[in-house]
C-alpha cells in the first residue's frame, strides 16, 4: 500500500524506488504483489511514466486511512508493555526542531528511556500528512487565532503561544527606538516567508493590514537564519518568531510590537480517534511542560528590551 501510494504521487517506479530507498525491481514485485492481492491491474505504464487505473485510485484514496489503522494496530500492541517499550514518531518544524523539542525529547528519554524515538523535520504541512498516514505519531503544527479551523480528523494540544518580533540591521534609524510599532514600518522593504509554507507568512500580512499597509516584499525565505543575514545586508526588515531566535547575528537587532504582538500557536497534533498509547500520552505531557517553560523565558523580548 505504502509504494502504491508513492508510485501514485511520484508517477514512476523510478522515483517511487528512490523515495522509499528500494530498488526499481523491488518496486515493480510489490505492486505485482498488490495486483495478484487485488485480483486486478491497479497501474498501466506508458511512455511518460505510469498511470493508475480505475481500481488503483481507489484503492490509493483508502491508502491513508487503511496505514493509519495498521499502526494504530502496532502501537497497540507494543503498548502492552506500556512504557517498558515501544516506539514514538515525531515530526517538527525546524523552528521547534531546535528549541522545544530537543529538551522534550532528552525529558522524555530519561523518564522512559526503553521506548525508542525518532525525529523528522518537516513543515507543519507535510507533518500533517505523514500523521494522517500513519509515518509519524505526534507532529507539530501551527495555528493562528485569526482563523477558524475545520473539522480535519486532527486533535491539537496548545503548548505555547510564539510571539513574532521585528528584526532590523543596526544602522537602521528605528534600531534603537523602544516601543516600536508596525506602521511606523511601512515604507520598510521585508523579507518573507513562502506564503504557502506555513501561517508564519499569514501572520504577517494579517498584521501589516491591521497596521493600515501593504507591505513592499523584497525577498522570500522560509530560512529564519538566512533571514537574518537578508536584514544585516539592508535587503529588508524581518518577522521573527521568538523560536527562531536561539541564536541571532549580532549585526541585527530585534524589536517587541508592544505588550500583544502578533503571534503564532504552537500546537502538538494526533490523529483524532487514533490510539493514545502510555508513550503518546507521556510525550504529550512532556510537550505541553516544555512548552509552558519556554512561552515563560522569550528570547526576542530580552534582546528587544
Amino acid at each position: 500500500m505504502r509504494v502504491l501510494r508513492e508510485v501514485a504521487a511520484r508517477g514512476s517506479f523510478s522515483a517511487a524506488a528512490d523515495a522509499l530507498a528500494y530498488t526499481q525491481s523491488a518496486v515493480s514485485q510489490q505492486i505485482a504483489a498488490l495486483e495478484r492481492e487485488a485480483g486486478t491491474t491497479l497501474v498501466e505504464r506508458n511512455a511518460r511514466g505510469v498511470r493508475l487505473t480505475d481500481a488503483g485510485r481507489a484503492l490509493v484514496e483508502h491508502a491513508d486511512a487503511i496505514l493509519a489503522r495498521l499502526s494504530d494496530a502496532e502501537a497497540e500492541l507494543e503498548a502492552i508493555a506500556g512504557l517498558r517499550g515501544g516506539r514514538l514518531r515525531l515530526a517538527a518544524f525546524p523552528s521547534a526542531g531546535a528549541s522545544i523539542m530537543p529538551e522534550a525529547i532528552a525529558r522524555f528519554r530519561d523518564r522512559h528511556p526503553a521506548v525508542e524515538l525518532s525525529l523528522e523535520p518537516a513543515e507543519p504541512g507535510p507533518a500533517l500528512q505523514r500523521l494522517r498516514g500513519g509515518e509519524v505519531d505526534i507532529a507539530l503544527d501551527i495555528t493562528v487565532s485569526f482563523r477558524t479551523l475545520a473539522d480535519d480528523g486532527i486533535v491539537r494540544l496548545h503548548l505555547l503561544d510564539d510571539p513574532m518580533y521585528v528584526a532590523l540591521p543596526k544602522s537602521h534609524p528605528l534600531s534603537r527606538k523602544r516601543g516600536l510599532k508596525l506602521e511606523e514600518l511601512a515604507d520598510e522593504n521585508w523579507i518573507l516567508g513562502t506564503t504557502g509554507s506555513c501561517p508564519d507568512a499569514s501572520i504577517f500580512l494579517r498584521s501589516c493590514q491591521v497596521a493600515g499597509f501593504e507591505p513592499r516584499i523584497a525577498f522570500n525565505s522560509d530560512d529564519y537564519f538566512a533571514m537574518q543575514g537578508f536584514v544585516a545586508a539592508g535587503v529588508g526588515a524581518s518577522f521573527i518568531p521568538d523560536l527562531a531566535l536561539m541564536s541571532v547575528r549580532e549585526d541585527i537587532v530585534v524589536r517587541s510590537l508592544g505588550p500583544r504582538p502578533p503571534v503564532r500557536q504552537i500546537m502538538a497534533a494526533t490523529l483524532k480517534d487514533s490510539f493514545l498509547s502510555p508513550a503518546k500520552q507521556a510525550m504529550l505531557d512532556v510537550l505541553v511542560e516544555v512548552g509552558e517553560e519556554f512561552a515563560g523565558k522569550h528570547r526576542g523580548l530580552a534582546l528587544a528590551s
